[in-house]
């Protein structure tokens, strides 16, 4: 009975998805976004010295990307959706190009974000390389698939 619970939500869950307008799929992609900014700008603060290393606020920032990161964030980008399309989106149609290389690159990200609440305990100098792993998977994915405004 659970499986066929299960299977309902997933079925609903999927048709939701489908049925999203073009704009509340950018709106939602902005939302996105801006919490992973958030978050890693509070990882990167610390690691420059901007603001002191709290051991506290590094765990619950990098939990946070962990969180964001185990979102399934490539249903956001549907079809119709693109910079071509849209004037508020900056996802280039790249994306829809080569889906296949858009949820690796997705998927890198997941993988970078993979026990970083461990990583950035001990002091501010375990905070460059968790920052570093993750501003790189964000930034080869937006060199391929985010408009440069």
């Amino acid at each position: 009975m659970r499986q066929i619970a299960l299977a309902a939500a997933i079925a609903v869950t999927g048709a939701a998805a489908l049925a999203q307008s073009p704009e509340d799929a950018v709106e939602g992609r902005h939302g996105f976004m801006t919490m992973l900014s958030i978050e890693m700008g509070a990882l990167a603060g610390m690691a420059k010295g901007e603001v002191p290393y709290d051991e506290a606020m590094a765990t619950a920032a990098a939990r946070n990307l962990m969180a964001l990161a185990s979102y399934d964030a490539p249903k956001l980008f549907v079809e119709g959706t693109s910079s071509e399309d849209l004037d508020d989106s900056d996802a280039l149609p790249a994306i829809w190009q080569d889906r296949e290389d858009f949820e690796a690159q997705f998927a890198a990200l997941q993988e970078a974000a993979q026990g970083i609440d461990q990583q950035v305990t001990g002091g501010q100098e375990s905070l460059g390389p968790v920052v570093q792993k993750l501003g790189v998977t964000c930034r080869d994915c937006h060199d391929s698939y985010r408009l440069d405004r």
